[in-house]
């Protein structure tokens, strides 16, 4: 069900040992983890380190490279809404398919629903777990992984232990996304991690931003849309830098227009979460003349 403790230390241990390279630490040199709750390899302040000397993450292949007049294959045609009826599910099917989105991201009580409407079309299907809050057991974020890809959900997002992240509790935070991870992989459905950055101090972010790496995901994405804010140019940069570049990013949270959405995708997402796709793909259409 979940990876072993030696597979996981032994890639967090081979991504040390190609950013020690890079900085020129010989190889058997001991790091000391002050915090002790992960492996030293794994530390977030480690890591954090060797980001700031200009190291790159490794991770998995993000889906979904950006190509000019493509801005739609980019987009999560979004509602999340409590109050969505099925009229606006329906809706929201058939505009995706219509613009050639990436998926359509909903509740998980409509993943069987649109997954019916959108068969035979380019159109994936991703919900959420453990949303908006990110609060829920370990157990219950992996129950409502498999429920959702069985319903026939594509792509996951999920939310953080955000309360552990802050307790620094990093071994909770990692095994709480690495039991998504795990039932997303052997599905062969994406991962994506959102870690509500606006609940989070830069140190926080960082951290959060490892651990997500750390636990193979294969996107990090900065809100729910539902938290204090959303999504901002700075902290796509920052995820980016984070991350390197063969994992994903995904920006949601007040991304509403076409000016908006191009800054994210030069600040480094690969992946825009709106509820306006439509506009966003009609002003960039527009702005191509």
């Amino acid at each position: 069900m979940n990876i072993t403790d030696r597979e996981l230390d032994a890639l967090t241990e081979s991504i040390t040992r190609s950013i020690l390279a890079r900085l020129g630490v010989q190889e058997g040199q001991e790091s000391t983890c002050n915090c002790h709750q992960v492996g030293e390899n794994r530390c977030p302040d480690l890591i954090r380190g060797l980001v700031h000397n200009g190291a790159e993450r490794l991770g998995l292949h993000a889906d979904g490279q950006y190509q000019d007049g493509d801005i739609a294959r980019l987009i999560d045609h979004t509602v999340l809404k409590p109050e969505a009826c099925e009229g606006q599910i329906r809706t929201l099917c058939e505009e995706a398919a219509r613009y050639g989105f990436a998926t359509v991201c909903i509740n998980p009580t409509w993943v069987r629903f649109a997954s019916t409407l959108l068969s035979g079309t380019s159109v994936g299907v991703c919900t959420v777990v453990g949303f908006p809050l990110g609060a829920n057991a370990p157990d219950v974020k992996i129950y409502e992984t498999r429920r959702a890809i069985f319903d026939g959900a594509t792509e996951i997002d999920m939310v953080i232990n955000i309360g552990a992240l802050k307790s620094k509790d990093y071994k909770k935070v990692e095994e709480d996304i690495l039991g998504v991870v795990c039932g997303c992989r052997e599905a062969g459905a994406l991962s994506k991690v959102i870690i509500e950055a606006a609940l989070l101090d830069q140190e926080e972010k960082i951290k959060a931003c490892t651990l997500v790496a750390a636990a193979g995901a294969d996107f990090v994405k900065t809100s729910t849309g539902f938290g204090p804010g959303g999504a901002t140019v700075e902290d796509v940069a920052l995820m980016r830098q984070i991350v390197g570049d063969r994992m994903g990013v995904k920006a949601a949270g007040g991304v509403r227009d076409a000016e908006t959405a191009s800054k994210m995708v030069e600040a480094g997402a690969t992946r825009i979460g709106a509820s306006a796709g439509i506009r966003i793909v009609s002003q960039s259409a527009t702005d191509r003349k």
